[in-house]
């Protein structure tokens, strides 16, 4: 059995990134999506109020608009759930949001509704998992409603409108279905196809490698929650579950897949055309499809308790920061300590620096266009339809060339209700920032996540239980087919969050050594049983007596 290069223990305090930083990325693969969404669920309502002479209502409109930023990697039976829940709760944090802003004029207690909500807005998105924009949209409309001049009286007709234009960004997001009704999750299993060709053509060894396998395995394990998200059954749905076997079969023994093949696979899954046959019989699959491991919600919520603490502390001090240095929109810096949080310090620090670079450089965006933007209403309304699109066309890139879009737009956003001094907006806007910012990392740092060692030790044990599991049912003379890829998934999905927990742990600070030794050694053995299931299930060709043999034999003894 081969043995890790055993690694120094990892330092109490480590070292803030800077390299890379601010390096753009390649764009997503459906950037266009959102982008183009969020722009058809804008532009519809407020040329409406423009028509009306309303604008000063926008603020509300786009509280629902928004919402069709959210679940667009999700198949549209699961979209459909998943965008209801969004827009419930937009609608929610914006209920509150109004009506504090109606009940008090009170800034210190606004500031600390808006943290607390941050936090529950934090924890929600990550425990379920909704994906991009994540808590941020959601903290922003609720933060700057909290300052929005408000009576009780209003606060009905505001919901109103959210609901009105929430609703519409439904019909935006689920109109695609028309078109291309298996769209997420062709992409879906295309990522997984390229991801384990990706693999099996990486070769060698090393920190490197493994990551490379470990994204593999989240692609694929994002593939089957993809297809698995609804019980309909389909021809085509049939046929791409047997693309992503191919993909867990390539990711088990990358020695014998044909990457070229899977990448074929991978660029027929565009547009609508038919669905490739994956070259496996029907008898050696039908008992492999459908199988779902999957972690129930209250079990992600525990973890995320030292990020709801952050969020709810940092955004409160950053808000109570900015009022005492006098500046009228504290919910800037509020929102501002609430983007950076990110899995661990050292992305929260990345994300800080992002966040103020592309906030600074928006600034002077603001300042080129904002006399274009005050030649009119219709022009303010175009250039935030315009900033819109640009924010998702560079998010995806990197978060910083994203925010020089969103700033200004955010700014425009203000100005709906009437013009105001640009000097003076563009100062509160870079102030709020560097202070929310510098005091959201500071509550990162005082409140440290000690458990992240601890959760690497259970999602070790995980492993090994789950590895153990497959090697009794691997000795057994009949297992059944069912049992044995109910093992091999639960163990592929171990091993999967073994390395998503290491990974976020090897980011914080002030923790003991992590046992990065056991890590790799468990990811190791763990593969090489993924491999030994494999061809237990018949998907490949069993081969020879040899070294390789002995090696995958010795590791998956009981």
């Amino acid at each position: 059995m081969s043995c890790a290069i055993p690694t120094p223990p990892s330092p109490p305090v480590r070292r803030l990134p800077l390299a890379g930083v601010l390096r753009a990325g390649r764009p997503s693969d459906i950037w266009f999506k959102p982008a183009l969404s969020v722009v058809a669920a804008i532009a519809p309502p407020n040329l409406t109020l423009l028509a009306l002479g309303r604008l000063d209502l926008a603020m509300y409109t786009m509280a629902g608009s928004l919402c069709a930023l959210y679940a667009h990697n999700r198949p549209y039976a699961a979209r459909a759930g998943a965008l209801v829940w969004v827009v419930l709760g937009m609608l929610g944090g914006l209920a509150v949001a109004l009506v504090a802003a109606s009940l008090t004029g009170s800034a210190v207690v606004l500031v600390a509704v808006g943290a607390l909500l941050a936090a529950a807005q934090k924890v929600l998105c990550d425990a379920t998992r909704i994906g991009p924009p994540g808590h941020v949209v959601l903290t922003f409309v609720s933060s700057a409603s909290l300052f929005a001049p408000q009576t009780f009286a209003q606060v009905p007709g505001h919901l109103a409108l959210a609901a009105a234009t929430g609703a519409w960004a439904w019909l935006v997001c689920m109109a695609p279905v028309l078109v291309r009704p298996h769209g997420p999750e062709r992409r879906a299993t295309a990522h997984a196809l390229k991801a384990a060709a990706a693999y099996a053509g990486a070769g060698g060894a090393g920190e490197g490698h493994a990551r490379v396998r470990a994204a593999g395995y989240a692609a694929v394990h994002a593939a089957w929650q993809s297809l698995l998200a609804t019980d309909t059954r389909s021809p085509t749905r049939y046929r791409l579950e047997r693309l992503v076997v191919r993909a867990e079969i390539a990711l088990a023994a990358p020695a014998e897949a044909d990457a070229e093949r899977l990448v074929s696979w991978a660029g027929s899954l565009r547009g609508n055309g038919p669905v490739p046959e994956a070259g496996l019989s029907r008898a050696a699959t039908d008992e492999l499809l459908g199988v779902h491991t999957a972690r129930p919600l209250w079990s992600r919520l525990g973890p995320l308790t030292p990020l709801a603490l952050r969020t709810a502390l940092g955004c409160a001090l950053a808000g109570y920061a900015s009022l005492a240095l006098g500046i009228g929109r504290p919910y800037w810096a509020l929102v501002t300590a609430a983007s950076i949080y990110q899995a661990n310090l050292a992305l929260t620090w990345s994300r800080a620096v992002q966040r103020v670079v592309g906030n600074v450089v928006g600034v002077l965006v603001f300042a080129a266009v904002a006399p274009l933007a005050h030649l009119g209403q219709a022009a303010l309304v175009l250039c935030c339809l315009a900033f819109s699109f640009g924010a998702e066309l560079l998010i995806s890139r990197n978060y910083w060339l994203g925010s020089v879009c969103v700033t200004p737009m955010a700014l425009l956003i203000t100005e709906f209700a009437g013009y105001r001094n640009p000097g003076e907006l563009m100062t509160e806007r870079v102030v709020d920032t560097v202070v929310g910012a510098l005091v959201g990392f500071a509550a990162a740092v005082a409140v440290t996540n000690r458990r992240a060692g601890d959760r690497v030790e259970h999602a070790l044990t995980a492993a090994d239980r789950a590895r153990e599991r497959a090697v009794r049912l691997l000795a057994a003379p009949d297992p059944g087919p069912a049992a044995l890829e109910s093992a091999r998934r639960a163990l592929a999905v171990a091993l999967a969050d073994l390395r998503a927990t290491a990974d976020a742990a090897a980011g914080e600070w002030w923790q003991r050594a992590l046992p990065e030794e056991r890590v790799v050694l468990a990811e190791q053995s763990g593969h090489r049983t993924l491999a030994a299931t494999v061809r237990r299930q018949g998907l490949l060709p069993d081969r020879g007596a040899g070294a390789d043999t002995e090696n995958e034999t010795e590791d998956v003894r009981p």
